[in-house]
């Protein structure tokens, strides 16, 4: 029997945000290939995915964990060069919670972390879906948090993790398409499980998924109580809460850094922790009750 091989192919677009690149991820179990995140838009990543295919081997479908443009935004021009569909939870936005709905709705604005508001996959995958593809059986998990449309991909005990769980550093959430109430339940129904392997977005594979995930999990708890006992002496907005808490981190990692606090008081307001005048915005009050 043709055993399952796995290949990474890391993008060429290198920042602060995306470590050393963006991971895409190619399975196959004899001619028919996977691709997991095709990357950003760059032709010379494209032409260094086909490059690796083996002779007689094709692309038989692209999965997209989330629309964000290093992981996305390539889709649609592989498409068309391999004749594969584009297989997701859906567009940008797809999959949000009803606090992020109504808080969007009532003018609570992103960050611009790149979404992909072009993306439209071929066919839309729902939570818990299996996909029989090229003689694997895929599991596709939504796991929103990062992003409201994220995936996880599970298969023979291995996760691919998107950007909801890197071997680098902690996710971005960025309200209103992050949610860290959505970020933290994913967290908990990744760990109720045993995985073998975790290969994530960006980063390298990480061979222990349980303390890692475990890790990501006990730091977000570190951060939301950071953010409460740094709202104790008086009221204090997103801003400078981040500058109260996030002493030792570069500039330029600032502004994502307090994204995420302004994700830790949305639900931590959600949970009736602490309370802002309405409506809430990125420039909002907190108190604790």
């Amino acid at each position: 029997m043709t055993e399952m091989q796995v290949r990474l192919i890391r993008a060429p677009n290198p920042s602060a945000m995306t470590h050393s690149g963006t991971n895409t991820w190619l399975l196959s179990k004899g001619n028919a290939v996977l691709v997991i995140d095709p990357g950003p838009d760059l032709a010379a990543h494209q032409a260094t995915i086909l490059a690796e295919l083996e002779p007689g081997q094709r692309v038989e479908a692209i999965l997209v964990t989330h629309a964000h443009l290093d992981h996305s935004a390539l889709a649609p021009a592989l498409s068309r060069a391999t004749g594969a569909p584009v297989l997701a939870l859906g567009p940008a936005g797809a999959g949000q919670s009803a606090l992020m709905t109504r808080l969007q709705a009532q003018g609570l604005t992103g960050g611009g972390e790149g979404l992909d508001h072009a993306f439209t996959p071929d066919q839309r995958l729902i939570d818990g879906e299996t996909l029989h593809l090229g003689g694997l059986q895929i599991e596709a998990l939504h796991t929103p948090g990062h992003s409201a449309n994220h995936l996880c991909f599970a298969t023979d005990g291995l996760l691919f993790s998107g950007d909801l769980a890197m071997g680098w550093a902690s996710s971005l959430v960025s309200p209103p398409d992050g949610d860290m109430g959505a970020y933290m339940a994913s967290l908990r129904r990744l760990m109720a499980r045993d995985w073998r392997q975790m290969l994530p977005g960006h980063g390298n594979v990480v061979d222990d998924p349980s303390a890692r995930l475990q890790d990501l999990y006990r730091h977000r708890e570190t951060r939301e109580a950071e953010v409460l006992a740094a709202l104790t002496p008086a009221p204090a907005d997103a801003a400078t809460l981040t500058r109260a808490i996030y002493r030792d981190t570069p500039p330029a990692l600032l502004p994502a850094a307090e994204r995420n606090v302004l994700a830790h008081l949305l639900d931590l307001a959600d949970r009736n922790h602490i309370t802002s005048p309405f409506p809430l915005s990125a420039r909002s009050v907190f108190s604790l009750m």
